[in-house]
């Protein structure tokens, strides 16, 4: 099998920025094996497709928002910070970008988080 096996176009206007309130409303998208044919459906629907011995994975994990971008405050160069791990309660382990340009330390002001 090939991740390539997987592709399918979605369109970036269709991916969620921020769950639903009622998660039961939410889209599935049903591939079929046999033809080309895309389904466009609601989740609830899903118990169409399941029969006796599937394997259901629920992946439960939450998404923060992690990527927060700002400027060097002496400089005004472009910072990109990803928060990775919450080590404790404000101390992150992150990757920064460019990191040759943030030293322990150094102050940065940021502008907006993803």
């Amino acid at each position: 099998m090939r991740t390539a096996d997987f592709y399918y176009d979605l369109p970036q206007e269709l991916i969620a920025q921020d769950p639903l309130e009622d998660r039961s409303s939410s889209r599935l998208m049903h591939l079929p094996l046999a033809d080309e044919e895309v389904e466009h459906l609601h989740f609830t629907d899903i118990l169409k497709y399941l029969k006796k011995g599937d394997c259901l994975v629920i992946n439960d994990t939450r998404v923060i928002p992690a990527r927060l971008y700002g400027h060097k405050p002496d400089t005004g160069a472009a910072i990109e910070i990803l928060l990775l791990k919450r080590m404790e309660n404000d101390v992150w382990e992150c990757l920064v970008k460019p990191g040759k340009k943030a030293r322990f330390g150094a102050r940065s002001s940021l502008v907006k988080a993803f």
